[in-house]
């Protein structure tokens, strides 16, 4: 009996969406997207290398970003104008996010296989594009959120406002280097080096903005709880 109630109790904790979980997928996927990103990573590897570490690390941000949607809450709230209802700028950021690490799967996957130049515009630069717009989008409905919840929009003191403002500034990097690494008819990209720097810089910033988080709910468990749940 014991052994199974332990069975049950570790596949409860297993599944239950947590701010650990939801921080520490987004952590490692950062850090293989900067790996394949970094400086003479590609040169010294190769390109495969870099994409298949795009690839991984694309997985472990759809799954953080699946905690994170989880754990935003209800998709509406009560307000005392218009109709009554409006999307809650939590759950926008989360469900927007999301949405963007699909389209970074779709374009991180076909980085591995297509070779062609059509396939390159259409299959790895339009879905990684797209998932920029996304991540931008979403980083802006963070700060909103943290506005509305906090009633400023700059609270230097705040974890969750500095954990905002580092996501935002790597959601600017990740847009850049999707312009970047736009693929022209001839087949060559407007500027690998953009390219590159935005994704090293952007997933640096997406992996301290998590590391912040994550060490406050490590120092403060209790209040990142209650936290969590008054959103």
């Amino acid at each position: 009996m014991r052994v199974s109630a332990d069975r049950h109790r570790f596949a409860a904790d297993f599944l239950t969406a947590t701010t650990t979980k939801q921080c520490v997928g987004f952590m490692i996927g950062s850090a293989l997207f900067a790996l394949g990103s970094a400086p003479g990573f590609g040169n010294w590897a190769g390109a495969d290398a870099s994409n298949i570490s795009y690839f991984i690390g694309a997985w472990f941000f759809t799954g953080a970003a699946l905690i994170q949607l989880v754990r935003s809450g209800a998709m509406t709230t009560t307000v005392s104008y218009g109709s009554g209802v409006m999307l809650r700028a939590e759950w926008l950021a989360a469900s927007t996010q999301f949405f963007g690490t699909l389209l970074f799967n779709v374009s991180t996957a076909s980085a591995l296989e297509v070779k062609t130049t059509h396939g390159q515009q259409h299959l790895v630069w339009n879905p990684d594009a797209g998932g920029s717009v996304a991540f931008l989008v979403s980083g802006l409905f963070v700060l909103v959120a943290f506005a509305r919840a906090d009633g400023r929009i700059w609270a230097l003191g705040s974890t969750d406002w500095w954990s905002g403002a580092i996501n935002m500034a790597g959601c600017i990097a990740f847009g850049a280097s999707a312009v970047g690494s736009f693929v022209s008819r001839t087949g060559t990209t407007v500027d690998a080096v953009l390219a590159n720097v935005g994704t090293f810089v952007g997933a640096l910033c997406f992996f301290f903005a998590s590391f912040i988080v994550l060490v406050a709910t490590r120092m403060h468990p209790r209040t990142a709880d209650s936290a969590d749940s008054a959103r």
